[in-house]
C-alpha cells in the first residue's frame, strides 16, 4: 500500500515497534519520541492487517489535531482518506484509524459498546485510572487480529499512580497477569534525530529544578511536577526489616473507613527518629473485623497508644454510638490526635521526611508498599497549594494515617536503665568531668 516508516527509528523505537505484549508502555521521559513511533506502528498495522480497527487517544482534540492528525494527513497522503467528520483515517483494505479524545471523565461514554482491536493511548498519566479502565474494555473484537493496548507515558499528572503501579513498580490486582505488562523506557538521549535537529533542548532539560529535571530528563517516577512530598526518596526513606528493640515506643495509627482501612505500626528509638515497620491495608471492614485483625497483627507488643483522627468520634444520629467506642468495645482503645489543620499536619510530615544529620527522621520498611506508594503520589491541591489534593481519593489513605501518627506527637524511647542500680551510666564527658579533665 506503500506505507513506510518516516525516517530510521532509534533503538529505543525499534522495541516499541516489534513489541508485542498486550500492555506496552513506551517513555519515562520527555524527548523520546514517543509520538512518532505511535504513528508509525499505527500505520503500519492498519497496512498490515486488512480491516483492522485502531484507536489513537489524547486528552483533549487540539492535542490529537497536532500530534497525530496534521502529521499522519502528510503521512498518509494518497494512501488512506480522512474523514473529518469522524476523525478517521480509512485505507483501501478497510482499515481504519480513528482518534479520540477524553477531556472529562463524564467524556469516557462516547466511547461505550465500541470495539478495537488496538488503542493507542498518548500521555497516559494525563487520563485517571477511570478513563483508562473504561478506554481499556473497548479493547476487544471477535477476529483474529492482535488485541494489544500501547501507552506512552512521562512522570506526573492524574494519572502517574495507576502507570507507575502497572509499569515501573508491577504491582498487580487480582486478574492482571504480569506477562502481559512491559515497559520500555527512553530518554532524549535516545533522540538522535532531535538531538541533532535541537540542541538546545536537552540544555533546556538539563537547566531545570532538580525535581522537573529529575522527571523530565531522566525519567525518574519517584518525582514529578506537582509532587507534593519532593523529599521522599526511597533509598534513603525505606529499609529493610529488621528487629525492633523491646524498650523502643510502639504506636498504631490509622485511618478508617468501610472504602479503606490503612493502619500502621511505628516505633521510635531514643534519638526520636521514627520507623513504620507493619502495614495493614484493606478494605470493606467493619469495626468488629477491622478491630480483630489489628489486634491479631498487635499480638503481645506494647503499644503505647493507637492514633485515629477526631471524626471517628463523631456519634451515629441512629445508634447514638461513634466508632471510637465501638473499636473500644472491640479491644483496640483509639486515641484522638490533637485538632491540626491539614496544612500543618502535612507540614510536619515534611520535617520528618527531612534528613537531620545525614538521614531522615522517619523510614519505612519495605513491607509497607501501599505506604511507599501512595505517599509520593500526593499532588499539591490546585486551589490550597500548601495542601495535598484530595483526589485520587484512593492514594489519600495511608497517608492520612501517616499524618495522625505525628499528629499524635509520638515520644522518643527510654534509654534503658543501667544493669547497677547504684552506678548510673554517664556519658564520656561526665566520666572525663569526674578526673577534673
Amino acid at each position: 500500500m506503500g506505507v513506510k516508516l518516516i525516517g530510521p527509528p532509534n533503538e529505543r523505537q525499534k522495541l516499541f515497534l516489534t513489541a508485542t505484549e498486550r500492555f506496552v508502555a513506551y517513555g519515562g521521559a520527555r524527548g523520546g519520541g514517543k509520538s512518532w513511533a505511535v504513528r508509525q506502528k499505527a500505520k503500519l498495522l492498519a497496512a498490515n492487517y486488512p480491516g483492522i480497527k485502531i484507536l489513537i487517544m489524547r486528552r483533549t482534540f487540539p492535542e490529537l489535531q497536532e500530534n497525530h492528525i496534521l502529521p499522519l494527513t502528510i503521512d498518509l497522503a494518497g494512501v488512506a482518506r480522512l474523514s473529518k467528520a469522524e476523525r478517521v483515517f480509512e485505507f483501501p483494505n478497510k482499515s481504519r484509524i480513528r482518534f479520540g479524545y477524553c477531556d472529562s471523565e463524564s467524556d469516557v461514554g462516547q466511547y461505550q459498546g465500541q470495539e478495537y482491536d488496538v488503542i493507542f493511548i498518548d500521555e497516559a498519566t494525563q487520563f485517571t485510572e477511570f478513563m483508562y479502565d473504561h478506554i481499556r474494555a473497548c479493547n476487544r473484537g471477535i477476529n483474529d487480529f492482535p488485541k494489544r493496548i500501547y501507552l506512552t507515558c512521562n512522570p506526573g499528572g492524574v494519572g502517574h499512580g495507576w502507570v507507575k503501579r502497572l509499569f515501573i513498580d508491577r504491582q498487580y490486582k487480582p486478574g492482571e497477569n504480569p506477562q502481559d505488562y512491559r515497559f520500555i523506557p527512553a530518554k532524549v538521549y535516545d533522540n538522535e534525530a532531535l538531538l541533532q535537529s535541537d540542541p538546545q533542548y536537552l540544555a533546556n532539560l538539563e537547566s531545570l529544578p532538580e525535581d522537573l529535571r529529575r522527571a523530565w530528563l531522566e525519567g525518574d517516577w519517584n518525582v514529578f511536577a506537582g509532587q507534593y512530598f519532593t523529599e521522599f526518596r526511597t533509598a534513603k526513606h525505606v529499609c529493610e526489616p529488621f528487629e525492633i528493640p523491646g524498650h523502643w515506643r510502639r504506636y498504631v495509627s490509622l485511618d478508617y473507613g468501610l472504602d479503606m482501612l490503612a493502619c500502621y505500626w511505628s516505633a521510635f528509638d531514643g534519638r526520636g527518629r521514627g520507623y513504620i515497620y507493619r502495614e495493614l491495608y484493606q478494605p470493606n471492614l467493619v469495626v468488629s473485623d477491622a478491630a480483630a485483625r489489628i489486634r491479631a497483627l498487635t499480638g503481645n507488643e506494647p503499644v503505647s497508644a493507637f492514633f485515629a483522627p477526631t471524626d471517628l468520634w463523631g456519634r451515629s444520629a441512629e445508634t447514638g454510638i461513634s466508632q471510637a467506642e465501638r473499636f473500644a468495645k472491640c479491644g483496640v482503645p483509639l486515641a484522638k490526635v490533637r485538632q491540626m489543620d491539614r496544612v500543618s499536619g502535612w507540614m510536619s510530615v515534611k520535617e520528618w521526611l527531612k534528613e537531620a544529620d545525614g538521614e531522615p527522621s522517619l523510614q519505612i520498611f519495605s513491607t509497607c508498599p501501599n505506604l511507599i506508594r501512595c505517599l509520593p503520589l500526593l499532588l499539591h491541591d490546585q486551589h490550597r497549594p500548601n495542601d495535598c489534593a484530595a483526589e485520587p481519593h484512593e492514594i489519600t489513605h495511608a497517608p492520612d494515617a501517616l499524618r495522625y501518627l505525628l499528629a499524635g506527637r509520638p515520644a522518643r524511647a527510654r534509654i534503658p536503665e543501667p544493669d547497677n542500680p547504684f552506678e548510673p551510666e554517664r556519658s564520656g564527658d561526665e566520666a572525663l568531668a569526674m578526673f577534673g579533665i
